[in-house]
């Protein structure tokens, strides 16, 4: 489709386009590498380790992921009001949101803090006593960043919303130099293994958190908060964001928690098919930095269409980003089959599990790029419109029946630690069909977020 085939002018023409995607994949890549050299570091402490921190990420991912969907649905009603060109309603929503996110996440520190014994036995009993030493401390001492973590999250997404992702990536730049920095320091000069990552961790989310809230109550910016300590609450503010939060909360946690079901599976094979697939996972981001990107881009561009009515353009921009993301994972995945050998050592791995993450990744890369995007990129732009419960309905149908379900199959075929990554092959090919087709049908179109 041509621009000038476009009724209205663009919303966002090219550099517009620009200005929000690009910053947001140097964000995505920064915090792939990061994440890749954390690991490397972890390493350092031996196999016990980077599997007790790799396991507690699953974990950890599911309760992060519950104040993450809350930002991304405030994201959405805030690019609506823009989209509207409602101001003062989108400046409004984002002292909600931030009140509502860091309720949240002081919530569910509390309860990994005191609970995180018992939930880690009870998912990963039968891991090895070092594993489980690690796993332990790792998650105590995560737990107390919620709070840093979920203030940065929602302050990112509200300067996203309005377009300027170039903030969250300076911030995410510094934070990620800070966690480095962090773990050469607590890794390597006092040897602290899991609880010096999860230390580092928290030092760069408290810094990230403080820069971010000294910049969302500027004036200057589209989006800001005014008078954050004053208490304020604006129940249907917070009702539109939870339209949106909720299904994708459900839908996000409902996700990790079939991850963490396939995990006991791996765990149960052995550390070093822990470490194969924890090292695979690791590299296997690289070629999800693009499609990251332009899935909160996507929001962005969606939910700034869907605000101002023009559901042409809403169309247009999601074509034009699937393509993007399309030509972009396609790249990203070829480098991963092609260096996934010469990464792999970098890792220290037995030779045992550094065979077994070469073989994941040459096969990931493959079926990554053919079925990743409409998987992913199609839900986030009817996410952004409004049509958060379809989609989570849709994921959790397929998540639970394809994805764990074939990954118990195909263990119960003998395909080892590749099971997993099969299923995840499963419930993207299903997934991927059902978005395309429930987008093509529209009725997204009709559903509203705000009045």
């Amino acid at each position: 489709m041509r621009r000038t085939q476009l009724k209205n002018p663009e919303l966002f023409p090219p550099k517009a386009m620009g200005r929000l995607i690009w910053p947001l994949m140097v964000e995505q890549l920064l915090a792939i590498l990061i994440g890749m050299a954390d690991t490397v570091m972890v390493s350092n402490a031996g196999e016990a380790a980077v599997s007790g921190v790799s396991l507690v990420d699953t974990l950890n991912i599911v309760l992060i992921n519950l104040f993450s969907a809350l930002a991304t649905g405030g994201a959405v009603v805030a690019a609506q009001y823009i989209g509207r060109r409602d101001e003062k309603s989108a400046c409004a929503s984002a002292k909600q949101l931030m009140y509502a996110s860091l309720a949240l996440s002081v919530f569910l520190a509390a309860v990994a803090a005191f609970f995180h014994k018992p939930l880690l036995r009870g998912i990963y009993g039968s891991i090895d006593d070092d594993v489980m030493a690690s796993a332990q401390i790792y998650f105590l001492l995560s737990a107390a960043s919620y709070p840093f973590l979920a203030i940065y999250n929602s302050g990112a997404a509200l300067f996203r919303s309005m377009g300027n992702s170039r903030v969250s990536m300076m911030i995410s730049m510094l934070m990620n130099l800070i966690n480095i920095g962090g773990n050469a320091l607590l890794i390597y000069g006092f040897s602290l293994g899991a609880a010096g990552a999860a230390l580092a961790s928290l030092a760069a989310r408290a810094a990230a958190a403080l820069m971010i809230t000294v910049l969302i109550v500027k004036p200057k910016y589209q989006i800001h908060i005014d008078a954050l300590f004053r208490p304020e609450l604006r129940w249907d503010m917070v009702r539109n964001i939870l339209k949106i939060g909720i299904p994708n909360a459900l839908e996000n946690s409902m996700f990790q928690i079939g991850k963490i079901m396939t995990m006991g599976l791996v765990s149960a094979m052995g550390t070093a098919a822990i470490a194969a697939n924890a090292i695979a996972n690791s590299i296997a981001g690289i070629s999800g930095i693009p499609g990251s990107a332009i899935c909160l881009g996507v929001v962005t561009v969606m939910g700034q269409c869907v605000g101002a009515r023009d559901y042409e353009q809403a169309v247009y921009y999601t074509k034009r980003l699937m393509a993007l993301a399309y030509l972009c994972l396609a790249a990203a995945d070829l480098l991963v089959f092609c260096f996934a050998g010469r990464l792999i050592p970098l890792f220290g791995l037995s030779p045992q599990a550094a065979a077994s993450a070469e073989e994941i990744l040459r096969v990931f890369a493959l079926f990554n790029a053919a079925f990743w995007v409409p998987s992913f990129v199609m839900p986030a732009a009817l996410r952004a419109a409004g049509d958060a419960r379809g989609t989570m309905i849709i994921s959790a149908l397929s998540m639970w029946i394809f994805r764990v379900g074939c990954s118990y199959l195909f263990v119960f075929f003998g395909m080892g630690v590749q099971s997993v990554w099969a299923g995840m092959y499963v419930d993207w090919l299903v997934r991927g069909i059902v978005f395309i087709t429930r987008f093509a049908r529209g009725k997204w179109k009709k559903i509203r977020v705000i009045e």
